[in-house]
């Protein structure tokens, strides 16, 4: 009888290591996959980063501006600007009104 009972706790005992186990396993695998996805992620962001300070610097805008656009753009006074609206068949132009926020 106590041999029986030692069996089964042994038993139970690595059947409850086993399952421990597998379940970290399996954290870890989860982890690990959540960590990669996280530095693709990381990368990808500092590369958009650089990207949008480097083409949105004032230097670089009036460098583009010179190499790809020398007549198209021209400046327009801002008082100029209208906002054309079309709602339910009606036309509307109104002018643009700038606040600060």
């Amino acid at each position: 009888m106590k041999r029986t009972g030692l069996v089964s706790v042994i038993f139970s005992l690595i059947l409850f290591t086993a399952i421990i186990k597998n379940t970290a396993k399996q954290i870890e695998d989860e982890l690990f996959v959540v960590k990669e996805n996280l530095r693709v992620l990381e990368t990808e962001y500092e590369n958009i980063l650089l990207e949008h300070y480097y083409l949105s610097s004032a230097e670089k805008l009036l460098e583009f501006q010179s190499l790809y656009f020398e007549d198209h753009l021209i400046q327009k006074n801002i008082k100029n600007i209208k906002i054309y609206n079309i709602s339910k068949n009606q036309k509307n132009i109104q002018d643009l009104k700038i606040t600060k926020d």
